[in-house]
């Protein structure tokens, strides 16, 4: 017998006795070393099967991904929970009117006063004025500040956190800030119009008969040496750019810039034409201060009103036209929008981010249109109306027509959101706090108002 066949033999023993279990005795298996003899064996595993180390990672891997697919689903759920509360929001913002009012709160004033003038929006309250005095009250309808003086007319003029009040064809002006007065300025000719930075610069329009003057005063009603001198008639073409009889002005928020209304006769022509002055310290390089001046596109109409509606953008209002400019470069201010009108203006109103207007429907079922205006000229909307209204104001997003007993309120869409009215006389309606409140007083009450 040869040795091969004798170890064969022997190997097959081996394997026989490991197989053999002994009753009461636990199974042991014994790794042993591969005789040497007969080389080393090794166990082949197939292709593409997975290791041990892959066979075990298997049940990580699992729950892994059932926590991101849970993760997901769940970021699904509020990512749709979340839209669909914005555009329920949205909607009930553009779309949903309100039907009914509660009171949060009333201020009857303790009686009618005979020099009772109105209100003023002021700061993010109301400033009322009269001929005996002003007082400045604040959101719950509380008096901040009483001022008493005495005027014949009392004009108002609020920018930010100053408001100045004049005797209109009187001589002095009030200016005073949210804490109360700061100074006063008196005048030598009478005082035809005043406007107010937000920095407490007031600029003042005086005339007389043939001339007018736009003098300068501090906030402490110190005058300051800048006058603007325009005569209403004129042998000379050399003041196109600006010097005239002047009708308004307008200061912007920080006081660089001054945009005016003057009109002129010319040969026997009357002319209209819009100036911009700049009073700050590069202004110092421009001739009399003047930086623009725009009177060709005015040849046939008049400007009644110019207003700074922020630092950049003005708005002048025409019979015929709004024309919206921009200040950006302060040394060549321009004309980025002119808006022609052929119907009647009605109305004009404003703020600090809007400029609107009011006309006469040429035809139609509506009998009057409201156009609002972007501060930079770009159209917000048109909607046309039936209401007899005398008061239109915008204050935020919210326009508001109002009559002595009964308003309407739209919001910045041209959405109707709200129509009521009062048992007292209405002079003036502003929004309130919160998005559905606003305050409407009059001379003999003041109420917020939560609409729902």
């Amino acid at each position: 017998m040869s040795n091969h066949d004798s170890m064969n033999r022997e190997f097959k023993k081996n394997q026989l006795r490991s197989r053999i279990i002994t009753t009461g005795e636990p199974v042991r298996t014994e790794n042993k070393e591969p005789d040497s003899s007969m080389g080393n064996i090794k166990r082949i595993r197939p292709a593409g099967a997975p290791t041990n180390e892959e066979l075990a990672e298997r049940p990580i891997q699992r729950v892994h991904r059932k926590v991101v697919r849970r993760r997901l689903l769940i970021v699904i759920i509020l990512l749709i929970l979340i839209l669909g509360a914005l555009g329920g929001v949205y909607w009930y913002y553009r779309f949903f009117q309100y039907e009914n009012t509660t009171l949060v709160w009333e201020r009857q004033f303790d009686r009618t006063e005979e020099g009772y003038t109105g209100y003023a929006r002021y700061g993010e309250n109301l400033l009322k004025y009269s001929r005996d005095g002003a007082a400045y009250i604040d959101g719950s309808g509380k008096d901040v500040w009483i001022q008493s003086y005495e005027m014949n007319n009392p004009i108002v003029a609020v920018s930010g956190d100053y408001a100045a009040i004049a005797d209109r064809q009187g001589n002095e002006i009030y200016i005073c800030s949210l804490s109360g007065l700061q100074g006063i300025a008196t005048t030598v000719l009478p005082i035809s119009r005043i406007t107010v930075s937000s920095r407490g610069m007031v600029a003042a329009i005086l005339e007389d008969k043939t001339s007018t003057e736009v003098n300068y005063f501090q906030q402490d009603g110190t005058e300051m040496e800048i006058y603007i001198k325009g005569l209403l008639e004129s042998d000379s073409d050399q003041d196109d750019w600006g010097v005239g009889y002047s009708l308004d002005a307008s200061l912007s928020p920080d006081g660089n810039m001054l945009m005016g209304s003057y009109f002129s006769v010319q040969g026997g022509q009357l002319r209209n034409r819009v100036a911009f002055y700049n009073f700050s310290e590069v202004g110092k390089n421009a001739l009399n201060r003047l930086v623009g001046g725009f009177h060709e596109i005015y040849e046939n109409s008049m400007v009644a009103r110019v207003v700074y509606l922020d630092n950049t953008y003005s708005v002048a209002f025409a019979d015929n036209s709004l024309s919206f400019y921009s200040s950006r470069d302060e040394m060549s201010p321009e004309m980025i929008k002119l808006v022609p009108l052929e119907e009647e203006i009605c109305s004009i109103f404003y703020s600090g981010k809007y400029a609107g207007i009011i006309v006469a429907a040429a035809s139609g079922e509506y009998e009057y249109r409201m156009d609002l205006y972007e501060a930079d000229g770009d159209l917000v909307f048109s909607q046309g109306f039936n209401y007899e209204y005398t008061h239109a104001d915008v204050d935020g997003d919210m326009v508001f027509l109002y009559n002595q007993d009964s308003c309407r309120v739209y919001n910045r869409y041209g959405n109707l959101k709200y129509e009521g009215t009062f048992d007292y006389q209405v002079d003036k309606i502003t929004k309130g706090q919160l998005p559905n409140e606003i305050i409407v007083t009059g001379p003999q009450v003041m109420q917020k108002i939560m609409m729902h």
